[in-house]
């Protein structure tokens, strides 16, 4: 196994044997933008599962999975749009693993995906609006909807003996759905929220946003935004002031870069981000630690990632086709039982399932399991910034 996946990394994801034929799917995530320090390990352990499904020598018809990075910005929705465009009609993929931020996803699903019949499957957008919005089934996402975040965050809060929150949000469809379910199930489990307010990304002073925080006070800020963004600027200027000194750190704030950033001010902060202690988490991280150019799968959504870009490989393989319209259909059909359970490395023994006909469960990194309409269940990995790093507590 180690050494097949080896092989597949150092071929370095080029097309196959002459004469098979290309699928591309592209990579439409932040690659600049709020969450660009998360995006290289996204990248990689999309095209990590490429890579071995082209070399495990069991994909059908010839076909050799070919990835196209393209630029969402994660906050452009315009520029994504753009991005997907290009996708379809200049790169001609056969799916889209993305987008990343959910504004952008949920643009880029109206405006492009929709009218083009194009598959996206999102490793992050977990925006609770995307549950209700039309997408002609042809949307899915491997991480789930913050309306469940929003209760993770209120039962760890309660856990910690916090009794009243001060919440800011990034102004996006992301940060106003993850803010309102945080205060909903804070005030249900007892809690107070003494403001619950916005702000915007790409500012150079939040001091009169942190102002107006402080005033309304509060045991802990809730910081929903971004890492690499507004949030930073936002914590930043509140320990700057001594606003506040502890900060809770939804999905969007999980990551090396922002207690790099901040320093040990940040030590004692906590929070949550979507991660499964399924037994294919830790395979994958050994996987990935273990290739020629290795990376950390570990990060936020690296294993949504890679979880996205499999169900594209095994549904085309149910389905025979890499048309959309066709193999849209299979993807809830490889994600959830019956079948025989598949993690990462073993993709190509579900392609050869796949292909005598048999039923396969697509466990992958996260235990997918995909309820209606095509979203992942979900569980939720407690941290805690500790001597300048990211814990994990315990999973919920």
């Amino acid at each position: 196994m180690k050494k097949l996946l080896l092989a597949a990394s150092s071929c370095a994801l080029m097309a196959g044997a002459a004469g098979a034929e290309d699928v591309k799917l592209g990579i439409l995530i932040g690659f600049t933008g709020p969450i660009e320090s998360l995006t290289p390990n996204m990248a990689a352990a999309a095209e990590l599962a490429m890579a071995e499904a082209n070399a495990s020598g069991a994909v059908a018809n010839g076909w050799s999975f070919v990835p196209v990075r393209a630029d969402s910005t994660c906050g452009d929705a315009s520029a994504a749009t753009a991005a997907a465009e290009r996708l379809i009609t200049s790169d001609a993929v056969n799916g889209i693993v993305g987008a990343d931020c959910s504004g952008v996803t949920r643009a880029v699903l109206t405006n492009v995906a929709m009218p083009n019949g194009m598959v996206m499957i999102s490793p992050s957008a977990t925006s609770p609006a995307l549950s209700q919005d039309e997408d002609n089934g042809l949307f899915f996402r491997t991480a789930p909807s913050d309306a469940r975040e929003g209760e993770v965050a209120a039962d760890i809060l309660v856990e910690k003996g916090v009794k009243s929150v001060a919440i800011t949000y990034t102004n996006n469809d992301f940060g106003k759905g993850e803010s309102e379910f945080i205060e909903k199930y804070f005030k249900e489990k007892g809690g107070s929220v003494t403001i619950n307010a916005s702000h915007e990304d790409g500012k150079a002073d939040y001091s009169a946003e942190v102002a107006a925080l402080a005033s309304a006070g509060g045991e802990v800020l809730v910081v929903a935004g971004y890492l690499d963004q507004g949030g930073k600027g936002i914590i930043q200027a509140a320990l700057d002031t001594g606003a506040f000194s502890t900060f809770y750190l939804p999905g969007g704030m999980i990551g090396d870069s922002l207690p790099e950033a901040i320093g040990p001010a940040l030590d004692g902060s906590f929070g949550d981000i979507a991660a499964s202690d399924a037994e294919g988490n830790t395979i994958l991280k050994d996987i990935a630690a273990a290739l020629p150019t290795p990376f950390d799968s570990t990060t936020a959504y690296a294993s949504e990632s890679y979880d996205a870009a499999a169900l594209f490989i095994l549904a085309m393989q149910a389905a025979g086709s890499t048309d959309p319209k066709v193999y849209k259909d299979k993807i809830m059909e490889v994600a959830n039982a019956p079948g025989e359970k598949i993690n990462p490395g073993e993709l190509g023994k579900a392609l050869k399932l796949i292909s005598e006909g048999k039923d396969v469960d697509y466990q992958g990194a996260t235990g997918v399991e995909m309820i209606e309409p095509g979203e992942a269940a979900g569980r939720y990995r407690e941290i805690v910034i500790k001597d300048g790093k990211v814990e994990t507590v315990k999973y919920h």
